[in-house]
């Protein structure tokens, strides 16, 4: 199967399910009319569904590269400092994104940082090689067309809790069940490779 074949899969089998998903998914976790802001939010589509669900709810994003058109406004930051002060949003979000990051765990503590009530995310669990290769693929697949930066760095369940807790953050939620993909390609690129969760800053 070439590459453009695969994109054009990608495009009409996964894209708009995945926006519907998780806009629902992350959406549902997010306190009612709280300043949410989404780091690493490329077009700012999912952000910008979650607000709109919620009378009251704000958002803006930032992202280490500005799309031509994107659906929120989006600031620049350089990747690792998120730009804000101390407890200045509500909610910091990211969708996807941690894993394109060399530091992770510096990302995160920032995120606990800025936010007062929760930090929501969605990002991807590798337990073995064979997960790690799935991965790649999904991730070559999705992002390199648009220029996405793929250093492939995926981490264990043992790996996430250590940054979440190293970062003064406790998980409220956590789920795999996330519908991504419908039958039969969820038993391929789903089989619990995908979490959403929760965390709340502790006192």
């Amino acid at each position: 199967m070439t590459a453009a074949v695969l994109r054009s899969v990608h495009e009409k089998l996964v894209f708009s399910r995945r926006v519907d998903v998780l806009a629902r998914m992350l959406g549902d976790l997010v306190p009612p009319g709280s300043a949410i802001l989404d780091v690493g939010t490329g077009d700012g589509q999912i952000a910008q569904r979650i607000a709109a669900a919620q009378p009251g709810t704000t958002v803006r994003g930032i992202d280490v590269m500005l799309r031509p058109e994107t659906h929120i406004p989006v600031d620049l930051f350089d990747g690792k400092t998120i730009p804000l002060g101390d407890k200045s949003v509500d909610v910091v979000t990211f969708v996807d994104v941690l894993h394109h990051t060399d530091d992770p765990d510096r990302l995160i503590a920032e995120a606990s940082r800025v936010a007062r009530k929760a930090v929501i995310l969605k990002d991807h669990l590798a337990e073995n090689g064979v997960n790690r290769l799935t991965l790649r693929v999904m991730d070559w697949v999705g992002n390199a067309p648009h220029g996405v930066v793929l250093p492939y760095n995926y981490a264990s369940r043992q790996q996430w809790d250590a940054w979440f807790a190293a970062a003064g953050l406790r998980v409220d939620q956590f789920t795999t069940d996330i519908p991504l993909y419908p039958a039969p390609f969820s038993a391929v690129f789903g089989r619990k490779l995908h979490f959403v969760a929760r965390l709340t800053p502790q006192a």
